[in-house]
């Protein structure tokens, strides 16, 4: 997902010149090719990730489309004050590309983890927020973040992830997609949780549980419509992200439904990540199954929301 997140930064920068890439302390080698080509446009700056941030404020202004690129936690957490009003209350094109969101770096520790930054991203003015589900759908928005107004952050995965996204499909920015239908109960994901709330509908239809499932790789805006319909047809919502319950996917949609006042809606079952750094050592799926969002582990709590026990076996 990375690499094609960067590719498609290189091919943007083919169609316009007002791209530039600015990368905090990256690999060597990383967009060489870009490097090579445009050599005025590209910019390795060193473990200073709020000057990072400054610089890219600063050439927006002058009229490029930056596209920022470092590790999650750093980007979002340690330059906050910055992407707030550096390039958010200016309302700055600077795209903000996050390496790594959740669970990702689990082996090095909390400081590594983005297991906040939708929350802190989705509380910026004017900021637009993705998380696509995997490298196919990766290059589909990158190509509109071109002329998308505003700044934008996109939350990269480990890459190598699975792809889901059906290619022919056309991806909108702020419009959530339909990737498998149900009637039970809808499982509203972002990111790579795609994958796993897929593989989790699988194991509900082997118990006779019909259980659709829908994506949001814009996570700001959010696809009201969608939302809005699906509480209208499902007797249960789930949301099911890889960060924390506090201020994330699960938040957006609990805020758009109690928006729309007192009515006999669906219930929500909100799936994520406890407000606590992790007690434990390990790879992300190890921590995500020791969380409970693992693929089995999510069927059976969306079939004991359902009233419905399943075991381990079908």
């Amino acid at each position: 997902m990375r690499k094609s997140s960067l590719d498609a930064v290189f091919q943007l920068a083919q169609q316009d010149e007002r791209v530039i890439f600015l990368g905090s302390d990256l690999g060597v080698g990383t967009l060489q090719a870009f490097r090579d080509t445009f050599p005025e446009r590209f910019f390795m700056e060193g473990i200073a990730e709020q000057n990072l941030i400054g610089m890219a404020a600063g050439l927006a202004m002058e009229g490029f489309i930056p596209y920022v690129n470092t590790i999650a936690s750093f980007l979002t957490r340690r330059c906050l004050e910055q992407i707030t009003i550096d390039v958010c209350l200016h309302h700055l094109p600077v795209r903000l590309i996050g390496n790594g969101g959740g669970l990702v770096y689990a082996p090095l520790g909390p400081t590594h983890l983005a297991t906040d930054d939708l929350a802190l991203m989705r509380a910026q003015p004017h900021m637009t927020v993705l998380a696509p589900c995997d490298a196919l759908q990766m290059r589909a928005c990158m190509a509109q973040t071109l002329h998308h107004p505003g700044p934008i952050y996109i939350r990269l995965a480990k890459g190598g992830d699975r792809v889901v996204f059906p290619e022919t499909m056309p991806v909108t920015l702020g419009q959530g997609i339909t990737l498998r239908p149900g009637d039970q109960a809808l499982l509203i994901t972002t990111g790579v949780m795609a994958q796993r709330a897929l593989e989790a509908a699988l194991i509900l239809e082997q118990h006779h549980i019909s259980c659709g499932v829908a994506h949001l790789h814009t996570v700001k805006p959010l696809d009201d419509t969608l939302i809005c319909n699906a509480a209208r047809t499902f007797p249960l919502l789930v949301t099911l992200e890889e960060h924390s319950l506090v201020g994330g996917l699960g938040s957006a949609v609990a805020e758009r439904l109690a928006d729309q006042g007192p009515y006999p809606g669906p219930r929500l079952l909100r799936l994520g990540l406890p407000d606590c750094f992790p007690h434990h050592y390990g790879s992300q799926e190890a921590h995500l199954a020791a969380l409970g969002l693992d693929a089995e582990s999510i069927a059976r709590r969306v079939a004991l929301a359902l009233d419905t026990g399943i075991g381990s076996q079908p």
